[in-house]
This record gives C-alpha cells, structure tokens and sequence, in this order.
C-alpha cells in the first residue's frame, strides 16, 4: 500500500506564491530564506519530504521544519528565523553603552596624547578598563567589534566635520540686514525703472594667498594613445603671493577687481577710489562686506568722509561670511580659472588675473542669491 503523508495541504494565495517565485530566484536575498522558499514551492507542487530534501540536498529535519512552521505560524514566518534562535549575546546593552561613552570622550581627556580614537587604541582602552569598570565581557573585545558597536550607537569619533559657531549677538538682525539687500536687488532687476534712483550695489571681499608657482620642469599636452592627461612634474617654485580685491555688481555682474600685494586700508580705499570714478556723481554705491580691519579703520573712515552720502555699507555677522555672495565667485574662481595654475612670476599671475577679469566683464553672469529670501516680508 502506497504511504500516504498525514501532513496538511499548505495553502498559498496568489499572492504570497508570486512572492515566493520572485524570492526563489533571488541572488541578493539571504540564502537560507531562498532555501525556504523553493521549499515551500516544491511542496505544493506535490513532492514529498524525502524528495524535496533528496534534490535541495538538505536533510529531512530542515524541510520538516520549514513546513511546521508554514503550517502553524503562515508562509512568511516561515521564511524566518523564530526569536530566540541562535547564540546569545554575550555583550550586555551596559556594556555597549559604556564603549559609546568612552567613544564621546577625547583620547586626550583619557591620559593619552591623541586627539581622536581609531579603533586599536579605544580596544586597548576598553580592555585595560572594561573589567575594573564592571564590564568583563568586553575584556577579549576585537576592533571589528569596536567598529560595529560604534556604528549601531551613531557615532564616528575618527572623523572631523567642522561647523561655524555663531559668536555675534547680533547675528540674526545683520543677516536680515544682508538678506534685505539682497532682497532690494531682486526688486529693482523686476522693476527696471530707468527713472528711480540711480543705485549701485556691491558684493565685496578679498581673496588673499593667491600663489605664483612655476613648474620646474615643462608641462606635457595629452598624446592620444599615450596618456590622456596632463603631464607635470611634481616639483615646483614658490614666488610669493597675491590678493585679489573683488567686487560684484549685483544688477549688471559687471566685476570690479584690483591685484594687490597685500590688502591694508590704502588699497581698500583705492578700490574705494576705483568704483567711485566708475559710477556716475549722482548714484549711491551700496557694498556688501565683511568687519576686516581695512574695511573700518581711520584711513578708510577718512576717505567717506570726504565722499558724504556716496557709499552705504552693510556689514555681515561675524563668523557670517557665506551671507556675502562674492564668495560664489570667488570658489567658482577657485575651481576653474586658478585650477593648476602655474605661472613664471608674480607679475605673470597677476596679468593672467586681470585678463581673466577682463574676459569675465566681457559677458557678465549676474549672480543670485535666494537663501532666505522667502522669510522676508515684502516692505
């Protein structure tokens, strides 16, 4: 007489069987829910036990198991481990939260000489302490575990990322007066009033340590088939430095510039100088700039005032330096024109500077700005 199995039907929606194809075929989801899941096919498709673990090559006990569960607890239990399998912690949750601690610590504040931990020196540290602070399973503590308590914590303490602390009191009204500003410029480009006052506004900054460096051996162009790149020689010559005095016209994107050696009250007030005869008597030339010494001292004080009404500034916070939109420029300067620069003397540096001044004002770009803006009440 034929055996004839005593085990129930599993029953499969069509759903749940489509769900169970796409797993059976899967090369990304675990092995042992793939393994479940032909089981699960195999078995309604009518094999036995014997023949399904016969042609997965597993045991008998492992298919048993698969169905059980599939028949007490659903087809998706049973694709799963059930909790409590499996080794026991051996870590207790005091234990990790201690190694996150040391971990929110400095080295330093420790006894040791290093600013921050990697995850030898914090195993040593935790090893050496884990015992005397009630903590013996971590004694034997490895770096790989180190690194995965410190990632389910959230914390890398072998990493740096730099903020900008805000120390003026002030800080928000000079943002709002900055922000103001450059709610004007937006205002006046949509009015285009050739009639209203006659109003220049300024985004000014320095861009100082500009280097002159020369190669010492000649660049080689790229040579297809050869090399695709550049070639150059890695060691070079220092010749000083320069800074670039910069100031954009905010309605036009028309860019004052002056290459100076350094950057003292007497070539700020020549920039001064600079703009004032490059406007007409009658406008009032509004400059966006941060508290630099030059900017406010008696030297420069002076000249204003021998030019009443003429110049209005708006200074930007402290440590607020990323409200003042020449910066784009100067980090667009940065990655494009200054970009493996290499030149064979300072006065060379500062020729190719002012031309590229010079091709820039050729078809001014208008720079804008929207940050903020929306918070701002119309006047």
């Amino acid at each position: 007489m034929p055996f004839t199995s005593r085990r129930s039907h599993v029953e499969l929606s069509a759903e749940a069987r489509q769900e169970l194809v796409a797993l059976s075929g899967s090369r990304a989801a675990p092995a042992h829910r793939v393994e479940r899941a032909r089981i699960l096919l195999a078995y309604v498709g009518g094999q036995s036990v014997s023949g399904i673990a016969r042609d997965m090559h597993t045991s008998r006990p492992t298919v048993e198991r698969c169905l059980n569960k599939a028949l007490e607890l659903g087809v998706h239990a049973a694709l799963n481990d059930l909790p409590g399998r499996g080794r026991k912690p051996r870590l207790t949750p005091d234990a990790r939260t201690w190694v996150i601690n040391l971990a929110c610590q400095k080295p330093k504040e420790l006894g040791y000489a290093q600013e921050l931990w990697t995850t030898r020196l914090l195993m040593a540290h935790v090893r050496r302490h884990a015992t005397a602070a009630g903590h013996p399973s971590l004694a034997r503590l490895g770096r790989g575990t180190v690194s995965k308590i410190l990632h389910a914590g959230g914390v890398q303490p072998h990493k740096i990322r730099y903020y900008l602390e805000r120390r003026d009191p002030d800080f928000e009204a000079k943002m709002a007066q900055v922000l103001c500003v450059y709610q004007q410029v937006e205002l006046l480009r949509q009015a285009q009033d050739p009639t209203g006052p006659l109003t220049a506004i300024l985004s000014f900054d320095e861009k100082p340590g500009i280097q002159a460096i020369s190669n010492t051996a000649p660049d080689l162009p790229p040579v297809p088939g050869r090399h695709a790149t550049v070639g150059r020689d890695h060691e070079y010559v220092r010749h000083g430095t320069l800074t670039l005095m910069a100031g954009i016209d905010l309605l036009t994107g028309y860019v004052h510039g002056q290459v100076v050696e350094r950057h003292r009250s007497r070539e700020f007030v020549e920039f001064l100088r600079a703009v004032d005869a490059f406007y007409p008597p009658d406008t009032t030339i509004r400059i966006v700039l941060d508290n630099h010494s030059a900017h406010i001292s008696k030297e420069t004080r002076a000249y204003l005032a021998t030019r009443p009404n003429r110049f209005a500034f708006t200074f930007t916070p402290k440590h607020g330096s990323w409200l003042n939109l020449v910066e784009a420029f100067f980090g667009k300067l940065a990655r494009t024109m200054l970009r493996g620069l290499r030149v064979a003397s300072k006065a060379e540096l500062k020729a190719r500077l002012e031309q590229h001044l010079d091709e820039l004002n050729a078809e001014p770009v208008v720079f804008h700005w929207k940050y903020g803006l929306e918070s701002l009440a119309v006047a």
